[in-house]
């Protein structure tokens, strides 16, 4: 329901502007909203009126009309004045207090709608039947953004989204828990993924601006249709968990460019112990020092070319293939060979996974 300082901020305008007194009282005769010193009400009179077929009716020189919510009867506003203009102006304040209710309704409904949609508490069905009553689109691209906070100022971080993205462009922004906030954004016919990753990065810059707080983003792919909303957050709260493990560094997530980290995090724990066991045996490189996996890195980023990759890290070529081959001998994978760097990629990703595993248990 809509709360009663909007109904007293309402009447109070219309009062500036037309010199009319009001009165919203509720059916159990507490007074909401007035614009009177004071008021004395007939509790039993007004609820006989609120029953009556009535629409008006003229008590002790004032004018009592219903406020009306989906046909029922919410309140009895009292415009102060027996003569015309008084009826007329109670009659504006009316119409103005349940389109307030209206609207107040329909963005609750719309909050209660996606936060259903994404979780998949719908029935298809439902999902054209509410979204025709709540003027929401149907047939529109749209993807899903999830921003995770750092910080418990989740309110925070909604009033600063939806102050860039609003509703009446068909942008939604909800809550999901104390951290974390879902965006769904329309977007025009011909979108690219270039401009989904420019949103991101767009986000992680204002809330860094504007709120002094680091978030990360991450978002799925684009959705054609309202029911595939639900798939698009998937993605994006897949990308989030698996950007945790293995991309920490970046701030922003695509689910289509999670590579081989998607199929490492869903396989099952026992697969990976033994993949892991296959190719380490009892030397599980669970402790690589940061030198070496800088080294790793940067060997990989350049394709396994070592010139490039010792110039880039400073250092003599020799320098290089000896941490190689020191890797070489702990490991028994050259990575000079494609075979056995793909081979080490993969088995640090998944003893990554593995660690992430315990730290949640």
């Amino acid at each position: 329901m809509i709360s009663n300082q909007i109904i007293q901020n309402s009447v109070e305008e219309l009062k500036a502007i037309t010199r009319v007194d009001f009165c919203v009282i509720d059916l159990e005769g507490m007074i909401v909203a007035s614009t009177f010193d004071k008021m004395e009400l007939d509790v039993a009179l007004m609820l006989n009126f609120a029953e009556s077929p009535a629409d008006s009716q003229i008590i002790a020189g004032n004018h009592l009309l219903k406020v009306m919510d989906d046909g029922d009867v919410a309140y009895i506003l009292i415009a102060r004045g027996s003569h015309e203009d008084a009826y007329i102006i109670g009659k504006v304040a009316v119409a103005q207090i349940q389109n307030l209710m209206i609207a107040y309704k329909e963005k609750f409904d719309k909050n209660s709608f996606f936060q259903n949609l994404i979780l998949d508490n719908l029935l298809l069905v439902d999902i054209y039947n509410r979204a025709k009553k709540l003027h929401i689109q149907d047939e529109v691209k749209r993807a899903v953004f999830l921003i995770e906070t750092k910080s418990d100022k989740d309110s925070d971080t909604m009033e600063t989204l939806k102050s860039l993205y609003s509703s009446h462009a068909g942008d939604y922004v909800t809550a999901v828990d104390e951290r974390n906030i879902i965006l769904i954004k329309s977007l025009h016919a011909t979108v690219e993924y270039d401009e989904l990753d420019g949103i991101a990065n767009t986000i992680v810059d204002m809330m860094s601006t504007e709120a002094m707080m680091a978030v990360k983003v991450s978002y799925g792919t684009i959705v054609d249709e309202l029911r595939e909303v639900s798939k698009s957050y998937k993605e994006a709260k897949m990308a989030l968990d698996v950007g945790k493990i293995f991309y920490m560094e970046k701030n922003v997530i695509a689910y289509k460019t999670l590579g081989i980290g998607r199929l490492i995090y869903q396989l099952p724990i026992n697969l990976c112990r033994i993949f892991i066991q296959e190719i380490f045996g009892e030397n599980v490189p669970t402790d690589i020092d940061e030198e070496t996996i800088t080294t790793i890195n940067k060997f990989f980023e350049n394709n396994l070319n070592v010139s490039e990759t010792s110039r880039q890290l400073f250092v003599h070529r020799n320098t290089l293939v000896y941490r190689i081959e020191k890797l070489q001998k702990r490991t028994g994978l050259d990575i000079r060979t494609f075979d056995d760097a793909l081979t080490l990629k993969i088995a640090l990703m998944v003893v990554n996974y593995m660690n992430y595993l315990d730290s949640l248990e």
